[in-house]
């Protein structure tokens, strides 16, 4: 692994300079070009009517179920009615997990119902036990191995609203370590605060995982409301919860990465990547997580394609992002030997928020071509902040092989007010921060097609930031 790094960065340093001989260029054409489209965009409406069509018409789309194959052929079609040049499918193959009833009640003399969702990849099962509260998962971890046996760890920890959502380590590391920790120490049942930031009764869900070798066991998120009351109880005195899941693994699944591309006119074996995640989880109809993503960048494609982009522009609906970057993992598997021809990529997965910053891998090796993409954004809003972003999820896997990648900033101050619960509806979208993030993305993609040099795509940077 060292030696692998130690070479990779090596390469690099003696490539840097070469390629900084020959800095990438984007001439007044394209800029000019770029300004009358961010202005055309925010009055389009197509971002808004895709996004309408997905959550409306599919719905709720966890992976493995039939709402995930109705997905695919959605997108497929969709695809094909914005103009595409070319439409096809990848196939992404996981494990199953399903979700069939999920409950939980306060016993004894305070008997009262609670409101939790399964964790996605919990263990089904039936658990009656004290609950033991942990302020956080530093505290649970502090605590003797063995010493909550046969009882339910409670992890009561609230997350805090941020514009870049950053306290989603906290909320979302409790949600994915969580279980493994309560089951070393003993415990028969997991209950979280949900990784979220709103005050109400509907819980969020989201995917854990178990470490190797320890038995599973049932784990469940509390909407933010019942985990305060639950704490209230326990600060009373003993508690007594039943916790009853009715979910788990159900062999494998084969979905699919839909694909769409707008070929380039002088460039087409050179790829500019776009896209969003096409599953959701099942109790809203994902709207700001993914719809929203597949709106924009499906809109972006079909907006640019009258205007002859000189690279191709190809659009990524991921299959499976929300149990683990399977899709987004697939991709990169298939197309890893092609690192070099990715020019560079940018994905859309934090909502329909304002957008107000922008960065990217190459902010040191072209940073002249990305002032000039900064100056077409700052109309938008939005300000070039280097060293503030990463790339966002599906993407990933692919930029750690070497392919650049750029980042637009959604502010999530709100995100996690909705994320993984049943209130992410399409009702939460405000259709001018939607034509916003739209103009943003086109404008983007329209100059990174339109330059007339690289952004740093080379499987010798592989495993870079």
């Amino acid at each position: 692994m060292r030696t692998t790094l130690l070479a990779a960065t090596l390469a690099l340093l003696i490539a840097a300079p070469l390629q900084a001989a020959q800095p990438t260029r984007i001439d007044a054409k394209a800029l000019a070009q770029a300004a009358n489209l961010r202005d055309a965009v925010l009055q389009d409406t197509t971002a808004w009517q895709v996004t309408e069509s997905l959550t409306t018409e599919v719905g709720p789309r966890l992976a493995g179920s039939e709402a995930d194959a109705r997905a695919v052929e959605w997108a497929r079609a969709k695809f094909k009615a914005l103009g595409y040049d070319k439409v096809w499918t990848e196939p992404v193959t996981f494990p199953k997990w399903v979700r069939r009833s999920e409950a939980a009640q306060v016993l004894g003399a305070h008997a009262q119902p609670l409101r939790v969702a399964a964790l996605g990849g919990s263990a089904g099962g039936t658990v009656e036990a004290e609950v033991v509260r942990f302020a956080d998962l530093a505290a649970l971890e502090a605590v003797p191995d063995g010493s909550l046996a046969g009882k339910i760890a409670f992890v009561d920890y609230q997350m805090q609203r941020r514009q870049d959502g950053g306290d989603y380590r906290n909320g979302g590391g409790i949600r994915g370590r969580g279980p493994s920790v309560a089951i070393r120490k003993g415990a028969a049942g997991f209950l979280m605060r949900s990784a979220g930031t709103d005050t109400s009764r509907a819980p969020h869900t989201g995917n854990t995982r178990y470490e190797a070798g320890l038995q599973p066991i049932p784990a469940a998120a509390l909407s933010t409301i019942d985990a305060a009351q639950l704490a209230r109880l326990v600060a009373l005195g003993p508690v007594r919860v039943k916790l009853a899941l009715d979910c788990g693994w159900d062999g494998e699944y084969t979905s699919q990465n839909v694909i769409g591309e707008i070929t380039g006119s002088r460039r087409p074996q050179e790829v500019v990547l776009i896209g969003g995640h096409l599953d959701s989880w099942d109790y809203g109809t994902g709207a700001i997580d993914d719809a929203a993503g597949i709106g924009i960048t499906m809109a972006v494609g079909a907006l640019l394609k009258p205007m002859r982009p000189a690279r191709t522009i190809r659009v990524v609906a991921f299959a499976n992002e929300e149990q683990g970057l399977w899709g987004g993992r697939a991709y990169a598997d298939k197309h890893a030997g092609d690192v070099a021809n990715h020019v560079i990529a940018m994905e859309s997965d934090f909502g329909a928020g304002r957008i107000y910053g922008f960065d990217a891998s190459a902010r040191d090796l072209q940073p002249a071509a990305l002032a000039q993409i900064q100056q077409v954004l700052a109309p938008l809003g939005i300000e070039w902040m280097p060293g503030k972003g990463d790339p966002e999820s599906d993407i990933g896997p692919m930029t750690q092989r070497g392919m650049a990648w750029a980042w637009l900033g959604h502010d999530g101050s709100g995100y996690f007010d909705l994320h993984h619960n049943a209130e992410d509806t399409l009702d939460k979208i405000d259709p001018k921060d939607l034509a916003q993030n739209t103009a943003a993305y086109a404008v983007f993609t329209w100059l990174a097609a339109q330059a007339e040099g690289d952004f740093g795509s080379t499987p010798a940077a592989a495993g870079r930031d």
